[in-house]
């Protein structure tokens, strides 16, 4: 099977992509991530992407899409994949389709704006072993310190409130979009994330699975 997983910033897609990668057997698919993999195996589409990395330019849809069609030839993706990250808007996800990959189904996270900011504004993460905190939820022992290993536990720039606010409305503007894209093709299905990450997994997993 192969998906898509949308959500907001802080809506949890990566962790849910882990839990349907491991219930599903299939591999979870960062942009990121095989943006990074193409640069350092020197495919053909790793070298064009390196060009506009190394200028700090973006790289363009037709590399990002002919590296993840790469991707996805793999022996590992034979029985499907989960997109995690792409496409991030309509453009993005008609060029996917132009190039012949196809979709099965495309689960959005929904989650209230007013959830992600607290969880996001909240969360501190430590700068020596990236150990994950948060004020309310689950608070270190000592304010600002590592309960692990004794680093500072600290807010990330992107998790500062008024990043947070812009990232959120980058998403509305340019991501959102692509649910009524995947809904008027009769691919989507929205799952309402819960306050317990297991609660949501198991509404994810339902929704794949049915």
């Amino acid at each position: 099977m192969n998906l898509i997983l949308l959500g907001a910033p802080g809506a949890g897609k990566g962790t849910q992509a882990e839990v349907i990668s491991e219930k599903l057997g299939i591999p979870q698919i960062s942009t990121g991530n095989i943006l990074r993999e193409a640069v350092k195996n020197g495919t053909e589409m790793g070298v064009k992407a390196k060009g506009f990395m190394e200028s700090g330019a973006l790289v363009p849809d037709e590399v990002v899409i002919g590296i993840l069609k790469d991707r996805i030839a793999e022996d590992d993706c034979k029985n499907g994949f989960i997109l995690d990250g792409f496409p991030r808007t309509v453009p993005q996800a008609e060029a996917l389709e132009s190039m012949g990959v196809n979709i099965d189904k495309v689960i959005s996270l929904e989650v209230a704006d007013e959830t992600i900011q607290g969880r996001l504004s909240g969360r501190r993460v430590c700068e020596k072993c990236g150990a994950s905190y948060h004020v309310e939820f689950n608070p270190p022992k000592t304010e600002g310190v590592c309960d692990k290993c004794g680093g500072a536990a600290v807010q990330r720039k992107d998790d500062a409130p008024e990043t947070v606010i812009e990232r959120l409305r980058t998403y509305h503007e340019q991501t959102a979009p692509l649910v009524d894209f995947y809904g008027n093709k009769g691919r989507l299905v929205k799952v309402q994330g819960q306050d317990e990450v297991k609660d949501t997994s198991e509404l994810v997993l339902k929704a794949v699975t049915a």
